[in-house]
C-alpha cells in the first residue's frame, strides 16, 4: 500500500494510464533579427492567451466560476507587461531566441515565489512553470498529452499535474487521479474536486511501482492507494465505492421534490449557464429555473460579434428549452476580466473599475447593445425571459437600459413582432454602491440579483485574483454579510424578487443565513442543486432567525464561518 494525501473524496478503481509530459529540451540559438524573433514570442503569447480563455470558459460553464478563476490566474500571469517586457528585452538585449528568454525569465519568477515559503506563493511557482512550458511548446509546434481522449475506466498517474493539463480530463473516462507531487490547495486538487474525481496526491515513489495497465485502487478520503490489489482489499474498496455512491444516490431524491423548508418557505433553486447547451445538464438536475445566463461567453472565441438573429436563436433555445420557468439573461459584462479582441477595448489602467459592462454597452447601444436587446425581446415570446442590467451603481443607469428596452419594444410593435410584454427588466446588485441605494433601485427594478463574487470584491476593495490580499477575500465578513442582508431586506420590502447567483449561494455554510435573511432564489452550477435543496428542505426559517442573529454578532469573517460550521456539524 501507498500512502499520499487526500486531495478529492471517493474511491476510485480501475487501470492505469501514466501521463509523461515529453521532457523539453530548451537550446541557446543567437538571433539575428530581435524584431522578427519578439514578434515570433508574441505570436506565440497571443495563442497561448487564446488557449487559457478556452480553458477558463470551458470550466466556468461546465463546473463553475470559482474554478474557472484558476485559469483566469494564468491569464493574468500571461498578460502582466512586467513579465512579457522582461522576456521581450531578453530576446533584444541578449539576442535569444525566444524559447530561452522564456525559460530564464519564468524560472527566475517561479524561484523568487518558491523560496517565500507561503502556500499561495508555492502554488503560483506551479501555475507559472506551467504557462513556461504552454508557451515554450507553443513555440516549437509541441502538443501536450491530450488527457481529454483517456479510454473509460483510467486512472491517471503522473509526476505531477499542472493545472492545464487537469482542465481537460474528463470525467466520464477518468476514474482516479494519483500523482506524486502536489498538495491539497494545488490548483489541480481543487480541479479535482470540481470534477468529483477522487484522487491522492503527494504518493512518494509512486512511479516506480506502477505499471501502464496495472489495476490501481485509491481512497481520497484515507490517501490510501493500491496496486494490483488483492481480491480481499479489492472487495473492501468495492464496498466503500458503493456506499459513497449510495450518499450521492441518496442526494438524487432531491431531484423532482419542492424546495421548501420543515416551516413552508418556498424558493427557487436555479442554475448559472453559459451557453445554451448547458440547459442538458440543468434539467438533468431539476433547476428550477436559470438564474443567470453569461451572455458574454456567445461573444468570445470568435472573430465577429454574433449578429441579432444568432442571438435570438440562443436566448430562444435556453427559453424554449426551460417551458415557461424563469430564464434570467445578464446583459454583455465585458471588460475587467473578460476582453474580447474585436471590440477595440483599450486597456485600462484599473479594468475592474473601467470601462465595462453597462457602461460599455450604454456607450455602444447602437452597434451592441440594441442588437442584444432585441434579440432578447424576440426570444421572450418563447419562454419566460428576465432582461439583467449587470454592475449598476446609479439609477440614471438602470433607467437608461429601462428607457431602451421600452424604445425597441415600440420598434417591435410597429412591425409587428412578437414579445412578452411583461418581460421583467431587473439588476445585478454587484457594487457597494447598489447595495448602499438598494431601496431606491428597489422602486423601479423589477427583481434583484446578487452577485456575491464582485459585491465582495468591491466591498472588501480587494482583487480576488490577488494572493497577497486574498485573505481579506470573504463572503462572511461582516460588511458583506451587512450588504448582503440589506440587498434582501430592501428588495423584500418592495415585494420584489431577490436572488443570489453568486458562489455563496451554493456554500451549505451560507444557505442557513440566506434563508434566515430571506432570500427567494439560489442559483449555482447545475450539479449542486440537489445537495442545496437537501439543506433547504433540513431547516425551519424561523428556527434560522436565531442562528443568523448570533452570527451576525460576531466581529471576524473567521469567527463567522467557524460558528456556521459548528451549526453545520462540520
Amino acid at each position: 500500500m501507498y500512502k499520499g494525501t487526500s486531495a478529492s473524496a471517493g474511491i476510485g478503481i480501475g487501470t492505469a494510464v501514466i501521463v509523461e509530459e515529453a521532457e523539453l529540451v530548451i537550446e541557446r540559438r543567437e538571433i539575428a533579427d530581435a524584431d522578427a524573433e519578439i514578434q515570433r514570442f508574441k505570436g506565440a503569447l497571443e495563442r497561448t492567451i487564446a488557449d487559457t480563455e478556452r480553458m477558463a470558459q470551458d470550466l466556468a460553464t461546465r463546473v463553475g466560476e470559482k474554478e474557472a478563476e484558476i485559469m483566469q490566474g494564468h491569464m493574468m500571469l500571461l498578460s502582466d507587461p512586467m513579465l512579457t517586457g522582461e522576456i521581450e528585452n531578453a530576446v533584444r538585449n541578449e539576442k535569444v531566441n525566444s524559447e530561452i528568454a522564456i525559460e530564464n525569465v519564468c524560472n527566475m519568477y517561479a524561484d523568487m515565489f518558491a523560496s517565500m515559503g507561503d502556500e499561495l506563493m508555492q502554488q503560483r511557482a506551479t501555475d507559472m512553470r506551467d504557462i513556461k512550458t504552454r508557451m515554450q511548446k507553443t513555440l516549437m509546434g509541441i502538443q501536450s498529452v491530450d488527457i481529454a481522449a483517456l479510454a473509460p475506466g483510467s486512472v491517471l498517474v503522473a509526476k505531477d499535474l499542472t493545472p492545464s493539463m487537469t482542465a481537460g480530463i474528463n470525467p466520464a473516462n477518468v476514474v482516479g487521479i494519483v500523482t506524486e507531487l502536489g498538495g491539497r490547495t494545488s490548483h489541480s486538487a481543487i480541479l479535482a474536486r470540481a470534477l468529483e474525481i477522487p484522487a491522492v496526491v503527494a504518493v512518494t515513489g509512486f512511479l516506480s511501482g506502477v505499471r501502464d495497465g496495472d489495476e490501481v485502487v485509491l481512497d481520497g478520503s484515507s490517501g490510501d492507494v493500491y496496486v494490483n490489489p488483492d481480491e480481499e482489499t479489492k472487495k473492501l474498496f468495492t464496498g466503500r465505492q458503493s456506499q459513497f455512491m449510495e450518499e450521492k444516490k441518496e442526494l438524487e431524491k432531491y431531484i423532482g421534490r419542492p424546495s421548501v423548508t420543515k416551516d413552508g418557505v418556498r424558493v427557487e433553486i436555479v442554475a448559472n449557464i453559459g451557453k445554451p447547451e448547458d440547459v442538458e445538464k440543468v434539467l438533468q438536475y431539476d433547476g428550477e429555473g436559470i438564474g443567470l445566463f453569461r451572455t458574454e461567453f456567445l461573444f468570445m472565441d470568435r472573430e465577429a460579434m454574433p449578429t441579432e438573429d444568432e442571438q435570438f436563436e440562443a436566448y430562444k433555445k435556453v427559453a424554449e428549452a426551460m417551458d415557461g420557468k424563469p430564464v434570467i439573461i445578464r446583459t454583455l459584462d465585458i471588460g475587467g476580466d473578460k476582453e474580447i479582441p474585436y471590440m477595440g477595448l483599450e486597456k485600462d489602467e484599473n479594468p475592474f473599475l473601467g470601462y465595462r459592462a453597462i457602461r460599455f454597452c450604454l456607450d455602444r447601444k447602437e452597434d451592441i447593445y440594441k442588437p442584444q436587446l432585441r434579440a432578447l425581446l424576440r426570444a421572450s415570446a418563447y419562454g419566460n425571459i428576465r432582461i439583467m442590467v449587470p454592475l449598476v451603481t446609479c439609477i440614471e443607469e438602470y433607467r437608461q437600459a429601462r428607457a431602451l428596452v421600452e424604445e425597441l419594444k415600440g420598434e417591435l410593435d410597429s412591425k409587428g413582432i412578437p414579445y412578452k410584454r411583461d418581460i421583467q427588466v431587473g439588476i445585478m446588485v454587484e457594487t457597494a454602491a447598489a447595495s448602499l441605494i438598494a431601496d431606491i433601485f428597489a422602486k423601479e427594478a423589477d427583481f434583484f440579483s446578487i452577485g456575491t463574487n464582485d459585491l465582495t470584491q468591491y466591498t472588501m476593495a480587494v482583487d480576488r485574483g490577488n494572493k497577497k490580499v486574498s485573505y481579506l477575500y470573504s463572503t462572511f465578513n461582516p460588511a458583506v454579510l451587512r450588504s448582503i442582508k440589506h440587498i434582501i431586506s430592501c428588495a423584500r420590502e418592495a415585494g420584489i424578487m431577490v436572488g443570489m447567483c453568486g458562489e455563496a449561494a451554493s456554500d451549505p455554510l451560507m444557505v442557513p443565513l440566506l434563508l434566515a435573511f430571506g432570500l427567494n432564489e439560489f442559483s449555482m452550477s447545475a450539479s449542486a442543486i440537489p445537495r442545496i435543496r437537501k439543506l433547504v428542505t433540513e431547516y425551519s426559517v424561523a428556527e434560522l432567525q436565531a442562528v443568523a442573529d448570533k452570527a451576525m454578532s460576531f466581529a471576524t469573517a473567521a469567527e463567522i464561518e467557524q460558528y456556521m460550521k459548528e451549526f453545520l456539524g462540520c
